[in-house]
């Protein structure tokens, strides 16, 4: 008996739970860490740099759920769209590795862990999450109605600022606005520079990203946004009374997104940067992080 030649043999299968793994994207934690951060800015500046631990492992916890549930509403609405795009064609729904009903049970169970952890929280921050429900059920179809849909995301990434804040004070005041306008503003900058290698199947889709509506001068309004984010920062900082490490914190960012502003503004970046500059910014947003923590107790 002649073997069957290598093309002739099918491709193998991956595993229902290798597949689920991607399309909750746990193969790529970055994106799962970006979300994080906000949140945990938020707990420590509220609790003065000492957040009760407790609350600190439900935050995390419910960062992890929430943009599980993200991944998973984003790549059902998309399933139809996701495999004429070069860079999310291989997603498990687009490439048909997951069914519909898979997707939506684990969608179910994601929200279902928010919903469980929520109930730790004050019922100011619990029903900041009930609010924050929609921005996540419905961001993806902002894409095809709303010129900047990223500022839809950038919005439901604010409500990560807006509940461990109101759950360590039961309040929110200035301070949290302050911070809160800063991760909108810092999502945005960073979201609009992920859109920017998609430009060209965005606009064959009839998809909108702030990279197509900005055009050119997207890397414009990406140093706008970081520079907007700065100074937020900095007048946080003031109004906090955040001591000296907080400030060699935020004097990297600048010149971190300084740098990224620059970059982006030469003719003709590598593929490569889009991705480099998301990635610096997780690093970024934990160095501050660790200068909140430090402005704090110090």
């Amino acid at each position: 008996m002649v073997n069957p030649s290598p093309q002739s043999q099918p491709s193998p299968q991956p595993s229902t739970l290798a597949a689920i793994i991607r399309l909750l994207r746990w193969d790529k934690p970055t994106g799962r860490l970006i979300l994080m951060i906000p949140a945990l800015w938020s707990v420590v500046l509220a609790a003065d740099g000492q957040p009760p631990l407790p609350l600190v492992g439900v935050i995390m916890l419910g960062t992890l759920a929430t943009s599980a549930a993200g991944c998973v509403v984003n790549d059902l609405w998309d399933r139809n769209i996701d495999p004429h795009v070069a860079r999310t064609r291989t997603r498990p729904l687009a490439a048909r590795d997951l069914s519909v009903q898979v997707g939506l049970g684990v969608l179910v169970v994601a929200l279902f862990c928010a919903y469980g952890l929520s109930l730790y929280l004050n019922p100011l921050s619990f029903w900041l999450c009930v609010l924050a429900v929609p921005f996540i059920l419905f961001y993806p179809l902002a894409k095809r109605v709303f010129p900047v849909p990223q500022l839809v995301l950038s919005l439901a990434w604010g409500f990560a600022v807006l509940i461990p804040w109101a759950a360590v004070t039961n309040g929110l005041d200035l301070s949290v606005g302050m911070l809160w306008l800063a991760v909108v503003l810092w999502t945005l900058g960073f979201d609009s520079v992920y859109a920017i290698p998609d430009r060209d199947d965005d606009r064959r889709l009839g998809i909108n990203s702030a990279a197509l509506f900005f055009g050119d001068y997207t890397p414009q309004f990406v140093g706008f946004c970081f520079v907007g984010t700065w100074l937020l920062l900095a007048g946080l900082g003031l109004r906090l009374a955040l001591a000296l490490p907080y400030w060699l914190g935020l004097a990297a960012a600048l010149l971190v997104w300084a740098r990224q502003a620059y970059l982006l503004s030469r003719y003709k970046p590598p593929i490569t940067l889009y991705g480099q500059i998301f990635k610096q910014n997780v690093q970024l947003g934990f160095g501050l992080l660790v200068g909140m923590i430090l402005g704090c107790l110090l």
